[in-house]
């Protein structure tokens, strides 16, 4: 048998194609010695085998031909011993096992000729004992380890990591395997290193120059922004402080003129009382003197009258004294006021200057659209009209400071737990007023009895009992008879108050439902929401709900806009308003945030109003048009 011994260069070429090579190459040749020593026990018939192999006649290996000189070694091209090595398939194919179609792992060899990964040729003699290529029969015993692939397939997978590795990798990996270097090689390996590494470090250091400009550059720019802010707030304060000093000095001259009014006005009646007293003296000496001539009066009533004038004026005087009295203790009753009012100011200030700026900002921002003309645009005497605005909010926040009860409704033992109301509701005309909490009860109250015949307990008018504890109810508008009721259990329920009996019972929710309020321009519409972070609207018309809304924390309040059944308010323990346009519920119209904590209650005082109360203690007055904190 005659062989062909390649000698393969270098020359520029790859080393990958190179280990492809060696790999087809004796892959085949293992694969087909292993096969003629397992199917042949005679010599000759291995010599005839191995005749056929390298004359290619058979058909299952491709047919390399034998050296014309095979005592000698002869230089082969490296594309032409590709091109004998691999002409009918394809490496990468090669690589793969038939089973899994990945590749070969733990390769075994069958008596047919066919490498596989060795669980996977396991597996499937378990179930059947034919070969899954050529399907001969095949067992157990006729698999070989094929050590010769295993290797080249690890070498390979270690060429094919090396290819990935980046060239500091590779250089390092050349090292580790012992790659040979000379001084002078590693002498202009180390500089071009240390030219590296200084260029990097220019690079970084510059970068690092460049971020620290930006910083101070955005931070010159935001704090320039704070000042010109600052320098715009302090001329408004400064217009504002001149309107007001204009405005006050205004009121103490008409304060001065009616004043001097006043003493004109005494002036002239002193003046008269002279006068009118000497008239007085020259009539009653000539009547007392006709009356004496007449026998009239006697002088010991002459005199009594006397007594009793001076009685008078010393009445008069005492008068004088308590008016006197009064106007300083009013006085001072004005002053402790004022010093209430300054003190609940300075108990807010920071809310009550955030409020003014915005106002007052409000203001300019709209004046500066405007034409240059309707910049001074003053309101009533001399005030700008965001400073009216904000003197009437101040004005009523300071106004009052307390609540007077007028009544007071008895339930019992104040402090039995089963007597916690949770929610008041007035019917449509304030004549009525319900009561809910933990005693399972709507208890209705005429309010006009309550405030008339005070009394230790009062009893209501209308009792109804439910089968779980209350947290929120609702009078419906439109239908006087009807109000809504949520309870722990997540139940909705709609009630008349004359038969005493539920129209409807809503069971969507699956946890506590803590709100629910009736549409005050659709009576048939309500909603409601629950610990279930959902929002539900419903119709009394129907049986289930007609929306849902899911958000991502508990619903604490809902309520309807008083102006339209589109839009509700929703309360949440996301410490968020959020507001909804029920014609797209994807995505709220507007998020209120500013408490921080869970939002309770949510209350519209108009279309475009809306108060809110939180667990930190706090009210905010918001406006859902312009979508801004009042």
């Amino acid at each position: 048998m005659a062989w062909s011994v390649f000698t393969l260069r270098k020359e520029n070429r790859s080393f990958g194609s190179l280990s492809l090579l060696l790999f087809k190459f004796y892959f085949i040749l293992s694969r087909n010695f292993v096969y003629l020593s397992l199917h042949t026990s005679n010599p000759k018939t291995v010599t005839k085998n191995m005749e056929e192999f390298s004359t290619g006649t058979d058909p299952r290996v491709p047919a390399v031909k034998p050296d014309s000189k095979p005592s000698s070694f002869e230089e082969v091209p490296l594309e032409a011993a590709i091109a004998a090595v691999s002409e009918d398939a394809e490496v990468d194919k090669d690589l793969l096992c038939p089973i899994c179609m990945q590749i070969i792992k733990d390769a075994f060899l069958t008596s047919c000729g066919h490498s596989f990964c060795y669980m996977c040729i396991i597996t499937h003699l378990r179930n059947k004992s034919d070969c899954p290529c050529c399907s001969q029969f095949l067992t157990n015993n006729q698999l070989f380890p094929n050590i010769l692939l295993d290797k080249l397939l690890k070498k390979t997978s270690a060429r094919q990591i090396s290819k990935t590795a980046s060239p500091v990798a590779q250089f390092r990996q050349a090292l580790q395997q012992g790659y040979e270097v000379t001084i002078k090689e590693l002498d202009n390996l180390l500089s071009l290193l240390a030219e590296k590494k200084r260029k990097m470090e220019q690079e970084e250091a510059e970068r690092n120059m460049q971020i620290l400009l930006d910083f101070l550059q955005c931070l010159r720019k935001q704090k320039v922004d704070e000042l010109n802010e600052i320098q715009t707030d302090l001329q408004f304060i400064k217009e504002d402080i001149n309107s007001v000093e204009r405005h006050r000095m205004d009121l103490y001259r008409a304060r001065d003129r009616y004043s001097v009014k006043l003493r004109m006005l005494g002036d002239d009646s002193s003046t008269r009382k002279p006068w009118s007293s000497s008239m007085d003296k020259n009539n009653s000496g000539i009547v007392s003197s006709s009356l004496n001539i007449r026998g009239g009066m006697p002088a010991g009533n002459l005199q009594n009258k006397k007594i009793d004038g001076k009685t008078q004026l010393s009445g008069h005087v005492s008068q004088r004294k308590d008016a006197l009295s009064g106007a300083d203790s009013q006085g001072f009753n004005q002053s402790g006021l004022s010093v209430v009012r300054k003190k609940r100011i300075h108990a807010q200030f920071n809310d009550l200057q955030e409020c003014y700026l915005q106002k007052r900002r409000q203001l300019a921002n709209q004046l500066h659209i405007k034409q240059e003309s309707d910049k001074n645009v003053i309101h009533r005497e001399g005030y700008n009209a965001g400073l009216a605005d904000f003197q009437s909010v101040l004005s009523t926040f300071t106004q009052y400071s307390r609540l007077r009860v007028i009544a007071e409704v008895r339930l019992g033992d104040l402090f039995h737990s089963a007597n916690i109301v949770s929610s008041i509701e007035f019917d449509r005309d304030d004549e009525l007023f319900a009561t809910a909490g933990v005693s399972r009860r709507i208890k209705v109250f005429d309010l006009s009895m309550v405030l008339n015949e005070p009394a230790d307990v009062h009893c209501p008018v209308v009792e109804m009992s439910t089968r779980s504890k209350l947290s929120c109810l609702s009078w419906n508008k439109h239908w006087k008879n009807h109000i809504a009721s949520s309870d722990y259990e997540g139940i909705v329920t709609v009630w008349d108050v004359t038969t005493r009996q539920s129209l409807m019972e809503y069971e969507e929710h699956e946890k506590r439902a803590w709100s629910v309020d009736f549409s005050r321009t659709d009576p048939s519409m309500l909603v409601s929401g629950s610990d279930d972070c959902k929002v539900k609207v419903w119709c009394t018309k129907q049986e289930a709900s007609v929306i849902n809304i899911d958000m991502k924390a508990n619903i604490c309040c809902v309520k309807y806009n008083p102006g339209s059944s589109n839009f509700i308010a929703v309360g949440s323990a996301d410490h968020h308003i959020h507001y909804y346009d029920l014609r797209n519920i994807s995505s709220p119209l507007h998020v209120f945030s500013g408490h921080k904590k869970a939002v309770s209650y949510v209350k519209f005082l108009s279309e475009n109003e809306l108060a809110s109360a939180s667990t930190d203690s706090t009210l905010r007055l918001w406006d859902v048009k312009e979508n801004l904190l009042v």
